[in-house]
């Protein structure tokens, strides 16, 4: 099911018979494990299992989550980008990543843009946050092209240090 649209993305929600290969192979690669964490996600199946745990959950919880970025021009998932709810956060996030072989097209930026304007409109949220971890500077970017600032610094519940972003219209 189609969540909205940009000039060359769709993003739509995740399905397990479609995406789990897909899945499987965005959240083993090595920025994913560095910046975002290792989900344990072994195989495809382990892929199926964790969008019908953790993506399709999240839409049947909140109404919202992270959707597969898909190239208009061939239907192609590229990345995620969405919101995450997470139980130690009083607020949902941006998030976003993509396959490496996508990423510096301007995807990232159109497709969170795009995110952004849909938070506020379709669920009302005045402001947005995102966080990153400490080195992941190329996120830190995009989220300031996007209008987001950093705000400070706030502890995972493992006590990682995370760098908090918001964005207030």
């Amino acid at each position: 099911m189609n969540v909205l649209e940009t000039d060359r993305l769709t993003l739509r929600k995740l399905d397990s018979a479609l995406d789990a290969e897909f899945i499987f192979e965005l959240l083993n690669t090595p920025k994913f494990i560095q910046y975002i964490g290792d989900r344990g996600v072994r195989s495809a199946d382990d892929a199926s299992d964790f969008i019908e745990d953790r993506y399709r959950q999240s839409y049947r919880d909140h109404g919202y989550g992270l959707y597969a970025v898909e190239l208009k021009t061939d239907n192609t998932a590229v990345g995620l980008c969405g919101f995450v709810k997470r139980e130690h956060f009083e607020f949902p996030d941006l998030g976003f990543a993509f396959l490496p072989e996508y990423e510096g097209n301007g995807y990232g930026f159109e497709s969170a843009s795009a995110m952004v304007t849909y938070g506020r409109e379709k669920h009302g949220f005045s402001e947005i946050h995102a966080i990153t971890s400490l080195d992941n500077d190329v996120s830190g970017k995009l989220l300031e092209k996007l209008g987001f600032t950093f705000t400070g610094l706030i502890d995972s519940p493992e006590g990682e240090k995370l760098r908090l972003f918001a964005n207030k219209p």
